[in-house]
Protein backbone atom coordinates (compact mmCIF):
# COMPACT_ATOMS: atom_id res chain seq x y z
CA UNK A 1 0.00 0.00 0.00
CA UNK A 2 1.04 3.66 -0.60
CA UNK A 3 -0.48 6.83 -0.81
CA UNK A 4 0.35 9.81 -3.42
CA UNK A 5 -0.77 13.06 -3.32
CA UNK A 6 -0.92 14.20 -7.23
CA UNK A 7 -1.75 17.98 -8.35
CA UNK A 8 -2.94 17.96 -11.98
CA UNK A 9 -2.30 20.09 -14.64
CA UNK A 10 -4.04 21.24 -18.33
CA UNK A 11 -8.00 20.70 -19.23
CA UNK A 12 -8.79 19.26 -15.72
CA UNK A 13 -11.81 21.32 -14.15
CA UNK A 14 -15.69 21.21 -15.54
CA UNK A 15 -15.10 18.10 -17.72
CA UNK A 16 -16.03 14.95 -15.35
CA UNK A 17 -12.64 14.89 -13.99
CA UNK A 18 -13.73 14.04 -10.28
CA UNK A 19 -16.63 11.96 -11.30
CA UNK A 20 -14.17 9.91 -13.48
CA UNK A 21 -11.18 9.66 -10.59
CA UNK A 22 -13.82 8.95 -7.99
CA UNK A 23 -15.72 5.82 -10.40
CA UNK A 24 -12.19 4.82 -11.03
CA UNK A 25 -10.95 4.70 -7.28
CA UNK A 26 -13.54 2.36 -5.92
CA UNK A 27 -13.50 0.31 -9.06
CA UNK A 28 -9.80 -0.11 -8.64
CA UNK A 29 -10.67 -0.97 -4.32
CA UNK A 30 -8.32 2.44 -3.60
CA UNK A 31 -9.41 5.20 -0.51
CA UNK A 32 -8.93 9.21 -0.50
CA UNK A 33 -10.01 12.44 -2.40
CA UNK A 34 -9.97 14.84 -5.00
CA UNK A 35 -10.97 18.50 -5.39
CA UNK A 36 -10.93 21.64 -7.92
CA UNK A 37 -8.22 23.91 -6.50
CA UNK A 38 -8.54 28.26 -7.16
CA UNK A 39 -5.83 28.10 -9.97
CA UNK A 40 -8.02 25.97 -12.38
CA UNK A 41 -5.63 22.65 -11.16
CA UNK A 42 -7.01 19.31 -9.55
CA UNK A 43 -5.53 18.01 -6.02
CA UNK A 44 -5.78 14.16 -5.68
CA UNK A 45 -4.69 11.87 -2.43
CA UNK A 46 -5.24 8.13 -3.45
CA UNK A 47 -4.67 5.29 -1.43
CA UNK A 48 -4.19 1.73 -2.21
CA UNK A 49 -2.34 -0.86 -4.54
CA UNK A 50 0.74 1.07 -6.60
CA UNK A 51 -0.88 -1.29 -9.93
CA UNK A 52 -4.27 -0.28 -8.80
CA UNK A 53 -3.38 3.58 -8.45
CA UNK A 54 -1.52 3.15 -12.23
CA UNK A 55 -5.22 1.89 -13.33
CA UNK A 56 -6.80 4.75 -12.20
CA UNK A 57 -4.49 7.03 -13.87
CA UNK A 58 -4.81 5.58 -16.61
CA UNK A 59 -8.67 5.77 -16.24
CA UNK A 60 -8.72 9.69 -15.72
CA UNK A 61 -6.07 10.43 -18.51
CA UNK A 62 -8.63 8.65 -21.08
CA UNK A 63 -10.95 10.59 -19.93
CA UNK A 64 -12.97 11.90 -23.21
CA UNK A 65 -12.71 15.99 -22.45
CA UNK A 66 -9.86 15.47 -19.75
CA UNK A 67 -6.52 16.76 -20.80
CA UNK A 68 -3.88 16.57 -18.72
CA UNK A 69 -0.48 18.16 -19.56
CA UNK A 70 1.52 17.59 -16.45
CA UNK A 71 1.46 15.33 -13.00
CA UNK A 72 3.10 16.29 -9.93
CA UNK A 73 3.40 12.96 -7.49
CA UNK A 74 4.74 12.96 -4.69
CA UNK A 75 4.39 9.73 -1.68
CA UNK A 76 2.85 10.98 1.44
CA UNK A 77 2.09 9.10 4.76
CA UNK A 78 -0.92 6.23 4.92
CA UNK A 79 -3.75 6.86 6.49
CA UNK A 80 -5.18 4.72 9.09
CA UNK A 81 -9.00 4.31 8.76
CA UNK A 82 -10.18 5.79 5.54
CA UNK A 83 -12.65 3.97 3.72
CA UNK A 84 -13.69 5.40 1.04
CA UNK A 85 -12.86 7.78 -1.56
CA UNK A 86 -14.26 11.05 -2.12
CA UNK A 87 -14.93 13.90 -4.53
CA UNK A 88 -15.10 17.01 -2.99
Amino acid sequence: MIRKRITFYGRVQGVGFRYRARYAAEMFSCTGWVRNEWDGTVTMEIQGDPNNIDQVLLSIVKGRFVRVEDMIEEHIPLKDGEYAFRAG
